[in-house]
């Protein structure tokens, strides 16, 4: 126990010291982003709202869409509203690398009649759409742009890579979902470490997932994949809400960069979007605060483009994006705890 509470501490004060030098380092543009705050125009900022609106919802729609068109489920698009807002609020809130937002899903799903497994596979479906349409987009960026000569080698060594990893991720992912014994192999290695990870980390005594009902909705997701698999047409809508929602993410802080007086080319952006939402999702933190935004700005510095303005750009849209993810999630998640109880993990 004295082991871990060690280890946890030195993380904390290493993370501590890394953000005291990387303040101090950027001292000078942290002067400059403070003084373009000053500068920003409200009546472009304020359409982050309906960007934000539209990329919420948009995320919702990809599960609603495939469900509509896999099994006849038909939700009315304020209920798709409310419970994208509440997806996104878990995932914002909760520090669980975005666990905590599929297990909620799961459990709103199971109270809308569907089954954990088929909840599972369409939030992976959510998860592949959304990687799938945002690589198609990296790609159409990145070659019009090089076509003017107007995109670094770093970027386009960055784009590279993101696609490998979407496609590896992707590959990987099929190839276990593929065969019930990769899956009950998957089931066991998930549940063993999650449960590691709860006794040691979050010191809890009872488990965190059972194997048993893991494996059964894992069992759930390999039949729907076979089905879907005869029938790849369902992946239609879920793909175009998938091509909304990442240029409605990229376009809000398009917006706050305009609203600065700075002015930022659309590939790189999208670039260091995409490489900050995916090792976010490595961040035990509530919606990857801390390493979101780092790996924003040194992208967008490393591309030429200012620092400070930088800086100023992707803490103001991501300041603004969270307060509205709580503001409006909050109320949503509520009265669903109200309704239904308290959730709990579909493992459990």
């Amino acid at each position: 126990m004295r082991r871990n509470v060690s280890v946890k501490t030195w993380i904390s004060i290493g993370t501590f010291v890394l953000v005291l030098l990387a303040i101090y380092l950027s001292r000078n543009e942290l002067v400059r982003a403070w003084g373009l705050l000053f500068t920003v125009n409200i009546w472009v900022l304020v359409l982050l709202v309906p960007i934000q609106a539209v990329s919420y919802y948009a995320a919702g729609a990809m599960i609603f869409s495939y469900l509509k068109e896999k099994y006849g489920m038909r939700v009315q698009p304020i209920e798709t509203a409310k419970m994208a807002l509440e997806l996104n609020f878990v995932n914002h809130i909760l520090p669980s690398g975005g666990v905590s937002g599929v297990s909620y899903m799961t459990w709103r799903l199971n109270h809308m009649g569907v089954g954990a497994g088929r909840a599972t596979l369409a939030q992976v479906v959510r998860l592949t759409m959304t990687f799938a349409a945002y690589l198609v987009l990296m790609v159409a960026a990145v070659f019009f742009i090089t076509l003017d000569g107007g995109i670094n080698r770093l970027t386009i060594l960055v784009s590279s890579g993101l696609a490998s990893a979407i496609i590896f991720g992707s590959l990987v992912l099929i190839y276990i979902i593929k065969s019930e014994t990769r899956l009950a192999v998957a089931a066991r290695f998930i549940t063993r470490r999650a449960n590691q990870f709860g006794h040691r980390i979050l010191r809890r005594k009872r488990p965190l997932l059972h194997q048993e009902n893991i494996e059964m909705f894992f069992m759930d997701m390999h039949h729907d994949y076979r089905e879907l698999a005869r029938n790849p047409s369902v992946l239609k809508k879920p793909f175009l809400w998938g091509l909304v929602f990442n240029v409605a993410d990229v376009a809000m802080f398009w917006v706050t960069f305009l609203a600065l007086g700075t002015p930022i080319n659309p590939a790189p952006l999208l670039v260091a979007y995409g490489l900050a939402v995916l090792a976010g999702t490595f961040f035990f933190t509530p919606g990857g605060v801390g390493g979101f935004e780092a790996l924003m700005v040194m992208f967008l510095a490393s591309t030429g483009f200012s620092q400070g303005a930088a800086i100023a750009g992707v803490l103001m849209t991501r300041v603004l994006l969270i307060l509205g993810t709580v503001v409006t999630g909050y109320y949503f998640y509520q009265k669903a705890l109200n309704r239904y109880g308290k959730h709990r993990s579909a493992g459990q």
